[in-house]
Formats: structure tokens, sequence, C-alpha cells
């Protein structure tokens, strides 16, 4: 594959942060019009409602291509891979930069963030969304927008009404869940991912990280079926078996979401982007009861708070001016300015230390504190950004779901497991 060089930029893209009347007479990006593949998470409908702003100011159209995330993966791969230039810009998964790296996907963005480093006030953006959302092995093949915390949401009510206060070990949130579990009342403590593919993966491996385990050893080799591993299945195959709702073993994002928010669900450890919506009256029956903590450890270990997100990267294969339309378009979005109206529409893609105490945005979202300790104490390498970890994802995510449904023994599944991850390297 053809590996492409950033283009140089033809214009001062420090203008981007000027009022937009200024961008009414000049627009530098006139007639350019950049395709956006999106994931199709909360933020995914505000980036649209944004995008004629951008116009606006710039003169540059961005179309806003909304899609699930397998869809998206596989169209955005075929599209690099066949060089058809499909897309401008692309949301990339926390997990995916090391294959983008490796196969030269997209444009390091190294040089550029270098160049306007004191436009883009870098040191606002928390050091674990810099390196994790778009960094790898000394390449920046992202830029940060949509920064995610693992956080434990749960019922106050329900925990009061059972003289429980919010679990603050893995060991207790597990007795908790089976405890605060009432089929007949159709009330249950625990929900999580548990379809096969990608959700049920990456879930399972959450709470394997918070149990003390890890699918790769320090030298980046995987260790799939280690003895913590195999405990850490078997205790996820229990909360399904004992405190999830029924079907919760089909569940994928939003089906775990949406049994939080319709008051089925005790406890549920998610990402952040989606608590925005547990206060939206329109959405959520909780909006009274909901609290959000930081999600717990496993007895005895320091927390192991999980970071995941998106970052924007630019497709190598476009075209120079497009590319510099693309970055003018990432260092817009993630202004303070705008990135605050981005969160205050819904979003719930955190990025900058400022966010964390701003009046507006704290008003709306109380969790933030929660946030802003995971981001600072957080760990975005849990699931390794390795380019070897899709086929890894996709290899846990059969198993997880087969030792859900009852199918596979969770030590044999794992070992089938690292025997076909041993292959890829």
């Amino acid at each position: 594959m053809t590996k492409r060089k950033p283009a140089v930029g033809l214009l001062a893209l420090t203008a981007l942060l000027v009022p937009s009347g200024v961008f009414a007479q000049a627009k530098p990006y006139a007639g350019i019009t950049l395709a956006l593949a999106s994931q199709n998470d909360q933020f995914a409908p505000v980036l649209a409602k944004l995008a004629p702003q951008f116009e606006a100011a710039t003169g540059a159209i961005v179309k806003v291509d909304i899609m699930d995330y397998g869809t998206l993966l596989t169209k955005t791969t075929a599209d690099f891979v066949g060089h058809t230039k499909g897309y401008d810009l692309v949301t990339m998964d926390i997990v995916w930069s090391g294959a983008f790296a490796e196969n030269g996907y997209t444009v390091d963005l190294t040089n550029w963030i270098k160049r306007d480093a004191a436009e883009i006030d870098t040191g606002d953006i928390y050091p674990v969304l810099m390196q994790s959302l778009g960094g790898f092995a000394g390449k920046q093949m992202a830029f940060p927008f949509a920064g995610y915390a693992n956080v434990l949401a749960y019922r106050k009510d329900l925990y009061a009404a059972a003289s429980l206060t919010p679990p603050k070990t893995m060991e207790e949130l597990v007795t908790d869940a089976v405890k605060l579990t009432d089929p007949a009342k159709h009330t249950f403590g625990f929900v999580a991912n548990g379809k096969t593919g990608p959700a049920g993966a990456q879930d399972w491996m959450q709470y394997n990280s918070q149990m003390g385990g890890s699918i790769v050893d320090a030298a980046g080799k995987p260790v799939i079926n280690s003895a913590a591993n195999v405990e850490s299945l078997n205790v996820y195959k229990e909360l399904f078996a004992k405190a999830a709702p029924p079907g919760a073993a089909d569940y994928d994002w939003d089906g775990r979401e949406q049994s939080f928010r319709n008051g089925t669900v005790a406890t549920m450890e998610t990402w952040s982007v989606g608590a925005p919506g547990y206060y939206d009256p329109k959405q959520s029956k909780v909006v009274d009861t909901v609290a959000i903590e930081a999600a717990p450890s496993a007895k005895g270990l320091p927390p192991r708070y999980g970071v995941g997100g998106w970052g924007m990267a630019i497709n190598a294969d476009s075209d120079p001016k497009k590319q510099e339309a693309a970055w003018a378009f990432i260092k817009w979005l993630t202004s303070p300015e705008i990135h605050k109206q981005f969160n205050l529409e819904g979003a719930g893609s955190f990025l900058r230390r400022s966010e964390m105490t701003d009046k507006d945005l704290l008003a709306k979202f109380p969790f933030l504190p929660v946030i802003a300790t995971t981001f600072e104490n957080g760990n975005g390498d849990y699931r390794p950004r390795i380019p070897q970890y899709p086929e890894i994802q996709d290899l846990l995510g059969t198993a997880v779901n087969a030792v859900l449904v009852g199918s596979a023994d969770p030590k044999a599944a794992l070992d089938e497991v690292q025997a076909k991850a041993e292959k890829l390297f």
C-alpha cells in the first residue's frame, strides 16, 4: 500500500477560531465537500447538526454518513484498501490505531499538531486521550474528539431500598447484582453486552481488566487463556446467569443502554457517552434516580479505570486540498467554543480539562468530576491497540457469547482463542 505524507498547509488555519463573520467573506474552502464516515454513537447527530456552521465559516460542506460499528469498519477499510477516496474524514475507534498506522490508512497528524499546538491548546487536552485516541508508535493517526470514561451507573432508589451502597470492588458489584435481582418484579441487578462480535468482546475485556486480567503480556503477546482471564470469564458468565435480564446474551450497546434507561436494571458499567441520556426525560425513566460513580476494581488492586472513545482521522488518499480542509474541520470541532457546544447538544464526548469545570456543562452534566478522575488516572490499553486487535476481538466476540449461552466452557473457549491468536503474531 502506498503511504501518503500530510499535505503542506497552503493557508493559515489559525484563523478558523475567529468569529464566523470573517469567514463569511473569506470562505477559504468554498467548493470543497468533505465526506465524513461516522459511528452511530451519541455524537453522530450532533456532528451532522453542527456541520452547517463549519460551512458558514469556511465554505466547506461536510456530509456526515452515520453507520453502525461493523458497517463503519467494513466500509472504511474497503475504501482505504481500494484507494477509492469515498471518505475524507473517518471516526476512528481507539482500538483501530495500530492497524491504521501499520497500513498507512490515514494521515499522520504529528507535524500538524506540533505546528498548531498553540492554536489547539494541546495542554488543555487530557494526555491519555491524545495518546490513545489516535496515537500509536510515535505517530498520530487521528485527533481525539470524543473521549469516553468507563463508569458505573446505578439506581440510587434500588440500592437504598436494599440497604446497599454503591460497590467499591468488583466482588461487591457481583454480590450486590445478585441481591438486587428480582425477576418477579422485572428488576435485574446487572446488564452488559453479550452479543457475538465487538459488543460482547469489548464489555468482557473491560470487566476482565478490572478483575486483574489482561489479554496480552508486557511484551504485547497474547495470554488470552491465562488463569486470571478464565476466572473473570467464569464470573462474567455467573453475572449473566444470576443477575442479567433474559436475552442479555444477545445485547449490544443499544440493548444494554435501553434496559437501564427503561428502569429494568440496577447496575451497569457503561461508556460515559451514554450518561447524558440518563438525565433526559425524553428517553429515560430513571432521571431522578440515576447516579454515576467511578468503576470499581477487584479487591486489593489499584483502580483500573477504562478509557475509550473516538478520534477523527483524515484519509491518506484524499486530495491535498481536502486534507487541508479536513484538518481545519478537526481543529474547529475540537476548539473550546465549538466542543463545548458539541457537548451541550448532547454529544457526551469530552476532551478538555477546561470542560470538567465549565459551569454550563457542570450544570447539565453533574457527573463530570467522575469523568475527570477517570481521564486523569485511566488506561486506554486494556483493549490493546495493536495491529492484530481487530482479529483478536472477532475471536473473543464469538468465544464470550458461546460461554454466555452455555455452548462452551470458559477455559476451553479461551484456549481456542489463544491458539488462533498466536498465529496472528
